[in-house]
């Protein structure tokens, strides 16, 4: 018997070797992570004004043009995008000597029996001066500039022989070109772990001393434009650069305006010649021979250390390796469909970029490191585009120092809602880093609210343990408090409402009058469910307010048989005006779940907004991508790639760098990010979702999808 016993379980291992060996040989190789990301490196062979390519590290960034620095400004921001040195930790405050504060801008709203006070006066000196203060001050410019005999600015005509590289695996940036038919080349990158630029630069130019290396501090932005503004070099006067150290190897300088200030060391490893031909330029060569090797520093307090070019460097490359093998991956190369490449193109430089840009501490404006938009404050009700991604994509840590801004600010945002009547937290819309609200429409909006709960949530999903409800409880349940205490009673129809006043995500209504949109009903309906199981996560009983009002909330609003946008004003497939800007009403089933949501009207809306929208008048970036996500969700996998890589419409192109350029703005972050979520959704599933691989796209073999460590969106 024993023998007997001991055959079976030999021909049982057996087996299970052989199914093991089997499953293993099926399976699909890892990918090749390396190969993916080297492919889509950009190349330039030519002035693109439209595509500078930038280095950084979330908090810090150099964006630079076809030469390696930025020595043709003027071009670049006339004709495409900026090339600007941004720190997330650099702003500027205008004097206040009037003593202006946000109630100053206050228009009265009176609904629901009682009157409140927004700041929505823009047109008034105490709105025009809170939205615009604080504001982004840029660092130096740095680009070369003909030297000696004949001294003046490059120009497009002195540049020829383009041959540039961003080699995103490593971070480096390297650029060859031909000056004055002379060969210079840069090679660049940014430390992880400081805000230190690192350049070496070759040129017999250099040697000649035909070049020089212009370092040029900005007054700040002409404040006239609120999108993509011109530094400021006409008030020389207005701000300070002193010389705090020099010797033939350092220099270490100071920028004070006003109460910002800013320090900068740059160093080398061989002896310079150090010219200041202005007092707030410096021109900098090599002693002798043909080759600069720098680093520049910048912090905002106390003088930066200086650093050698090769450590920074080897940390750049460090860093990227690491990055770019942890979290996931996607590869589409074994695709037929010809829009496979381009997809796979647009992800990876969008992975790239928003891990420069969007990785820091203080929320990023939708335009970035790379220019000022909206005087480079953020828009809370972009945080869940810029930041989800990272999250699904397996890299957390990025998402979470986004929300570390939200448990800072606090109690910024219960005063906010003291304010108005309210309780718990009410987040701000459009704010720089101490929170305070901007005047404008902004503080009527509302679907920034449930925000910061999701992003929780993904990062519970990730790391479920009560050490991560503990850092987000205050968060979430204060943020749910509000979100409970906005509602109203609506005592003829026995339901709880929503607005008005509010501004909701298709912003077009009128605020004075909206209730009940349909988005962010179905958003309330969810942030009120997640805080509730927080709640039952740390041992506590659901809140009994809360519970009934998400239970007694009023119906999404339809119209035969449709969804639209909002109740009040359900003219959305009446009225060609009204099928602008966001058709928010799908993220009720794309972005989220679907509380509240019959999934047959939803698909009738989806297929009505495919049809018939205005997709020429307005429509983002995010958009399309959003849409995506509806038609995931719904099991229409070939509407979602179609939407996803529509070309028909506006805002949904991406240059050579990867950027996606709006109307009137050349960066437009929120659409890099949301690409990256719909993705992830697609490639990586979602709560619910069918369980063969990459459910958001087509099974007819036409999409080849080999997709590693995501996350599902719940």
């Amino acid at each position: 018997m024993i023998r007997s016993i001991t055959k079976v379980a030999g021909m049982a291992l057996l087996f299970a070797l052989v199914d093991a060996h089997a499953a293993a040989a099926s399976a699909p190789a890892p990918i090749d992570r390396r190969a993916l990301v080297e492919r889509h490196d950009p190349h330039l062979t030519a002035i693109d004004p439209m595509a500078p390519l930038s280095v950084g590290n979330g908090r810090f960034a150099f964006t630079a043009d076809v030469t390696g620095l930025q020595s043709l400004p003027d071009l670049y921001h006339d004709k495409g995008t900026p090339t600007e040195t941004q720190a997330r930790w650099s702003w500027h405050e205008d004097p206040n000597p009037h003593g202006y504060k946000l109630a100053d801008a206050n228009r009265d709203y009176t609904a629901w029996g009682r009157t409140v006070g927004y700041p929505t006066n823009t047109k008034s000196p105490a709105g025009q001066w809170l939205r615009e203060n604080p504001h982004l001050q840029p660092l130096p410019q740095i680009g070369f500039v003909l030297a000696g005999a004949g001294a003046r600015k490059l120009t497009a005509a002195d540049v020829s022989g383009v041959d540039q590289r961003l080699d995103m695996w490593r971070g480096r940036l390297d650029s060859r070109v031909r000056l004055l038919g002379q060969p210079v080349s840069v090679s660049s990158a940014v430390d992880p772990d400081s805000d230190t630029l690192a350049l070496r630069i070759r040129s017999p130019l250099l040697a000649s001393g035909r070049i020089a290396v212009r370092i040029a501090l900005p007054y700040g932005y002409t404040m006239a434009d609120h999108h993509n503004p011109p530094l400021d070099w006409s008030h020389p006067d207005g701000h300070r650069t002193t010389v705090l150290a020099q010797t033939d190897r350092t220099l270490v300088l100071e920028h004070v305006r006003d109460a910002a200030r800013y320090a900068l060391t740059l160093a080398s490893g061989t002896p310079l010649t150090i010219a200041h031909p202005g007092p707030h330029v410096f021109e900098i060569t090599p002693r002798s021979g043909d080759t600069l090797e720098l680093t520049i520093s910048f912090a905002r307090e106390g003088r930066p250390a200086a650093h050698e070019a090769a450590a920074v460097v080897q940390a750049s490359g460090a860093y990227w390796e690491r990055f770019w093998r942890s979290g996931a991956a996607v590869d589409f190369s074994g695709s037929t469909d010809p829009r496979a490449a381009e997809l796979e193109r647009r992800v990876v430089l969008s992975q790239y970029l928003t891990a420069i840009q969007l990785g820091d501490t203080t929320p990023a404006s939708e335009s970035g490191l790379t220019t000022s938009t909206w005087y480079g404050k953020h828009h809370t009700e972009m945080v869940w585009w810029h930041t989800a991604h990272f999250a699904l994509w397996g890299r957390p840590e990025f998402t979470a120092r986004t929300l570390d801004w939200f448990r800072r600010t606090l109690p910024q945002a219960r005063a906010v809602a003291q304010e108005r009547g309210l309780q718990g937290a009410r987040w701000m819309k459009m704010t720089g880093p101490e929170g305070r609200e901007s005047p404008g429409g902004n503080p009527l909006i509302v679907w920034n609210q449930p925000h910061s709960i999701h992003l929780a949530e993904l990062l519970y999903r990730d790391n479920p343990t009560r050490a991560t409800l503990e850092r987000y409880r205050d968060l979430v349940f204060e943020t749910a408090q509000c979100m409970a205490s906005m509602l109203h009673w609506d005592a003829a129809n026995k339901r709880w409402v929503l607005g008005p006043p509010l501004w909701i995500a298709q912003e077009i209504y009128d605020q004075r009058t909206s209730m009940n949109p349909t988005y962010e009903l179905s958003y309330w309906a969810r942030g009120l469910e997640i805080a509730q199981e927080w709640r039952e996560r740390l041992g506590l009983a659901r809140d009994p307010d809360w519970e009934n009002k998400r239970t007694h909330l009023s119906a999404l609003p339809q119209k035969d048989g449709k969804y639209v946008a909002l109740e009040s004003h359900p003219d959305t497939w009446d009225n060609i005006d009204s099928r602008h800007d966001h058709p928010s009403f799908l993220m009720a089933l794309g972005q989220l779940p679907g509380d509240g949501v019959d999934r047959e009207t939803m698909r009738r809306t989806l297929h009505a907004v495919l049809a018939s929208w205005d997709w020429k008048t307005k429509i983002w970036g995010w958009d399309y991508p959003m849409i995506a996500m509806t038609a995931a969700r719904l099991g229409e996998p070939e509407a979602a790639v179609g939407v996803l890589l529509k070309s028909d419409g506006p805002n949904n192109g991406y240059t050579q760098a990867g950027h996606n350029p709006n109307t009137k703005l050349p960066v437009y972050l929120p659409g890099n990010g949301a690409l990256l979520a719909a993705v992830a959704m697609m490639a990586g599933g979602w709560d619910g979702a069918p369980a063969h691989p990459a459910p958001g796209f087509p099974t007819d073999g036409s999409w080849v999808v080999h997709a590693e460590g995501f996350k599902p969106l719940p």
